[in-house]
């Protein structure tokens, strides 16, 4: 396996050129990190300068700096670099870029709203939209391919952590413990496996390990507690190879699963299977949000759903389309989603599941498998 070719590239700035021209655009101004991304493969350090990418309708595509990058961004093939000196400057970059790009009839992906006057003055039009977000949304097979194999490792964490939790734990071990043992396993075999071939890209493991009542904590701190006989374990595992995202996660019982436990896990499981369900039949993402949600509700858990079933993969662990109210965006086959149904019980526990769901055209494939290989009562750390 190896990183998109420059090929790649070159086909998404021809679709955004194409998507330019459609608007009658002189071109685009991509500023969102994810989207500069995706067209150039230039995954950066996201700070306070801001970086763009100007695809006019014809001519070049202009990769537009600080200094400070020049050499990282001489390195990206098919675009022509331009840099500016410093942020915030006598100009600000962005108006900077728009004058670099040489255009009046411009679509900008985001705008600080203090720029957006000073920006109308010098445009004839000025259109504040996303064109790159539907072309991201649906990915080809190449893209697919990370993404699958990012899944992979991260089922590869949650098999560690069931291997190994119940002997750290036994031995003194805490979440932070857990945590540090089982990513630095996997980061160990993916640095093995695909280190070389990926050198330069973002490839990494992201991890959160919570126990007990802080299991209750959606986006809780890994923290030195030990955790308990009977305790819920929650792990949220994300992968990142050549710059694409995919997650596995699944609630561990340390001991015995008890009923009103295997009660709340076998809700969770039915709202995973009601996604799936949905989603197969191509509804909209909030439709699919509703189905998926119902089974937690009918469990009469309704009170302790804290967030949507899931949202978009790709070159960012968080991207449109949302499955969520709101987003009345059709699902459609190349369009990867988290499916993350939780339970969370403050002062008492929490509960949290995640598959990594690649839409097909007759069916949907599970990306992570941790869940599939696992039935819910092998689920389980000896103590």
């Amino acid at each position: 396996m190896k990183p998109l070719p420059s090929s790649f590239y070159d086909n998404v700035r021809q679709r955004l050129r194409e998507r330019a021209q459609g608007n009658r655009l002189d071109g685009l101004l991509l500023l969102g990190a994810g989207n500069v991304g995706y067209a150039t493969g230039w995954h950066f350090s996201v700070n306070e300068r801001p970086m763009g990418l100007w695809l006019p309708v014809d001519g070049a595509a202009l990769l537009l700096v600080p200094h400070l990058e020049l050499e990282n961004a001489m390195e990206v093939p098919g675009v022509e670099v331009r840099t500016y000196d410093e942020f915030p400057g006598e100009r600000p970059p962005v108006l900077w870029m728009i004058e670099e790009a040489g255009a009046k009839q411009i679509a900008v992906d985001r705008l600080d709203a203090n720029l957006l006057a000073p920006a109308r003055a010098s445009l004839t039009r000025l259109d504040l939209v996303d064109h790159a977000k539907p072309e991201r949304a649906v990915k080809d097979g190449a893209e697919l391919g990370l993404i699958r194999e990012a899944a992979r490792f991260a089922d590869m964490v949650l098999e560690r952590l069931l291997g190994m939790g119940g002997d750290i734990i036994q031995q003194g071990g805490t979440e932070e413990d857990l945590l540090e043992d089982c990513t630095g396993h996997v980061r160990k075999l993916l640095s093995a496996t695909h280190g070389e071939a990926f050198q330069g890209t973002q490839t990494r493991i992201t991890a959160s390990v919570h126990s007990g009542s802080r299991a209750a904590l959606p986006h809780g701190s890994v923290t030195a507690r030990r955790p308990l006989p009977g305790d819920p374990i929650v792990a949220g595992i994300g992968c990142r190879l050549g710059g694409y995202h995919a997650e596995s996660g699944a609630t561990l019982v340390l001991g015995e699963i008890r009923p009103e436990q295997r009660r709340v896990m076998e809700a969770m499981a039915e709202a995973g299977a009601a996604t799936v369900h949905a989603l197969e039949r191509g509804w909209t993402c909030s439709k699919v949000n509703e189905a998926a949600l119902a089974p937690i509700r009918g469990a009469g858990l309704a009170d302790s759903i804290r967030h949507r079933i899931g949202h978009g993969m790709g070159v960012e662990g968080h991207e449109a389309p949302w499955l969520a109210p709101g987003d009345h965006t059709p699902t459609a086959p190349g369009m990867v989603f988290s499916c993350e149904p939780g339970v969370y019980r403050p002062g008492l526990d929490g509960w949290r599941t995640i598959d990594t769901l690649v839409v097909g055209h007759e069916m949907v494939e599970l990306a992570s498998r941790f869940q599939t290989r696992h039935p819910l009562e092998t689920r389980t750390l000896s103590c």
